[in-house]
């Protein structure tokens, strides 16, 4: 590689080639925030870079360099984004004062380049696009010295670092339960064969329209939809400090931000300081950077609906899978008996319950509940998997309708039907008086009027001390929660559960259903029952072994 114009092409093929791929880019990305955007944040990096390029000769690599590091800084987006423009930074900014670009410098521009990425991150983590970084730079100074020719080193640093990508998830447990490699560090690697590619005198398509979706990335969606978002603003700024300028900006900037916010890039120099942060408060962090000099390229971003579209981009990704895959599969669906006027789905926790639900009648059962939200791709696998035109879906938990409506909304072959169930008792009991009609409202309309005639107890403990609804709740006391939030604490689980019971008890009562835990023996279930007769003798009260986790009781009340 020895002149300006190579440089300028190698960068606009390698720019090229990861956005072409960015929407792939994007399927990936669950860490730190799943909100789908490192590949349109990483091309719109390089697209800065691109344009800045573009108003350039050909002929100077100083002016190449600067173009890139700067265009690229102040392009620069998110979290990948930001760190893909010092990976530019450190490389260029070691080549801009030469007058040739011979190997022995493109191979220490790229330890730079590692060394200026690792320095902007407040708090760098493995298994992201910093590992993938380094593994170029150590891949570089291993080879630079061979005697091979230069393409050939190029292509072991090229072929190390995908190894090292495919690592990602045994670095960072998050990837691994989402199935998935590091987004920007895979967007680095499509700028680096983009590069080589070039390098190499192959035929590379220099296009910022064309785009290609890529491998389908498998990504388990329930992990991205179960992600706690802590911080809910994206936020961005460049600090114009040239008029401004005072010593240890840097660092009195990280300092404050560091009690405001995470995922914390913060990187400048004599005239311009740019900021990424993820925070509750943009305001304040725009407030800070006016102490330091005047604001450009102020970006906020919602991380919370970002994610939230993530969820549903995916969900309609995996439903267009399970299109195609019904598509190809239909000469075998001939075979199959004509579809049965209804079907039943049910999300149900416990052997017990399960159990139960197979004899109401239900189709299919999802395992989950409140310690394990099933996922939108799990109802739609469910859904594919029900041989019925309309499907009724009982979620049996308020964090999971959502997932089931998601599920309903991408299902084109089938009339879906959610029951805003809030927990198993509310399932059981629509099944339970369910009476088969061919008026699909009537049946919804009764299933309401049967969760509206109920009423619900579920008994745990407590975690922690904490106070709720006013109530002083101590760690490992009992609580028992009905149908509009707590009912009582106690250190004693009967008296827990028999306060709560008085609190909703009514004359009209006629009937308890008592399913009790893993937790609990038949024993002493049954002398939770004899007490409830003998306080209340005009109750008929039953028990059934649930099996359930986390919740020692679940008491239905008619």
């Amino acid at each position: 590689m020895d002149n300006a114009k190579k440089l300028k092409g190698a960068f606009l093929a390698g720019a090229s080639l990861l956005y072409q791929n960015k929407e792939y880019i994007n399927e990936l990305n669950v860490f730190p925030v799943p909100d789908g955007d490192t590949g349109t944040n990483m091309s719109m990096t390089l697209k800065s870079a691109c344009d800045a390029l573009n108003s350039i000769s050909d002929d100077n690599i100083e002016e190449i360099c600067k173009a890139i590091a700067s265009g690229s800084l102040r392009g620069a987006r998110g979290n990948s984004g930001v760190i893909m423009s010092q990976i530019l930074r450190g490389f260029t900014n070691h080549l801009k004062t030469e007058k040739t670009i011979t190997s022995d410098l493109f191979f220490e521009g790229i330890k730079k380049a590692k060394e200026t990425a690792y320095k902007a991150v407040v708090k760098p983590k493995e298994g992201t696009i910093l590992t993938v970084i380094a593994a170029l730079a150590e891949k570089s100074d291993e080879v630079k010295n061979q005697d091979i020719p230069y393409i050939e080193k190029i292509e072991a640093i090229v072929k190390y670092g995908d190894e090292i990508l495919q690592k990602t998830p045994d670095m960072l447990p998050i990837l691994k339960d989402a199935g998935v490699v590091d987004s920007g560090g895979q967007g680095l690697m499509y700028f680096a064969h983009g590069v080589l590619s070039y390098l190499k005198g192959e035929e590379v398509e220099i296009s910022f329209n064309k785009k290609t979706n890529g491998p389908s990335s498998n990504i388990n969606l329930k992990v991205v939809e179960d992600q706690d978002i802590k911080f809910g603003y994206c936020t961005e700024c460049i600090i114009n400090t040239a008029t401004k300028f005072k010593e240890n900006a840097t660092n009195e900037i990280i300092d404050y931000l560091n009690t405001i916010g995470d995922s914390l890039v913060v990187v400048g120099d004599d005239e311009y300081i740019k900021i990424h942060v993820h925070t509750n408060h943009p305001g304040l962090v725009f407030e800070k950077g006016l102490e330091y000099g005047f604001l450009t390229n102020l970006k906020v971003d919602n991380l919370k609906l970002e994610h939230q579209e993530k969820v549903i981009k995916d969900a309609e990704r995996k439903a267009k899978e399970f299109a195609d895959k019904s598509e190809k599969n239909k000469k075998e669906a001939k075979k199959i008996a004509p579809l049965k006027e209804l079907g039943f789905i049910v999300v149900s926790n416990g052997d017990g319950i399960t159990a139960l639900f197979d004899e109401l009648g239900c189709d299919k059962v999802i395992t989950g509940g409140q310690t394990m939200n099933p996922s939108t791709e799990d109802f739609l696998k469910a859904i594919d998997e029900v041989h019925a035109k309309k499907i009724f879906i009982f979620p049996n938990n308020s964090n999971i309708i959502m997932a089931a409506k998601q599920a309903k909304e991408l299902t084109k072959d089938k009339e879906i039907y959610v029951i805003s169930t809030k927990n198993v008792m509310q399932g059981i009991n629509c099944l339970a008086y369910f009476v088969e009609s061919s008026d699909v409202d009537e049946i919804i309309k009764k299933f309401n009027e049967t969760i509206s005639k109920i009423k619900t107890i579920q008994t745990t403990y407590s975690i922690r001390d904490t106070v709720i609804d006013g109530i002083d709740i101590k760690e490992n006391d009992y609580i028992s929660i009905g149908d509009n939030g707590l009912l009582s604490t106690n250190a004693d689980i009967k008296k827990s559960v028999f306060e709560g019971y008085e609190k909703i008890h009514s004359d009209n009562d006629s009937s308890i259903t008592i399913f009790y835990g893993e937790d609990v023996n038949e024993n002493e279930a049954s002398i939770l029952k004899e007490e409830f007769e003998s306080r209340y003798p005009s109750l008929a009260v039953q028990i059934i072994k649930g099996d359930q986790p986390v919740y020692y009781y679940y008491i239905s009340v008619e």
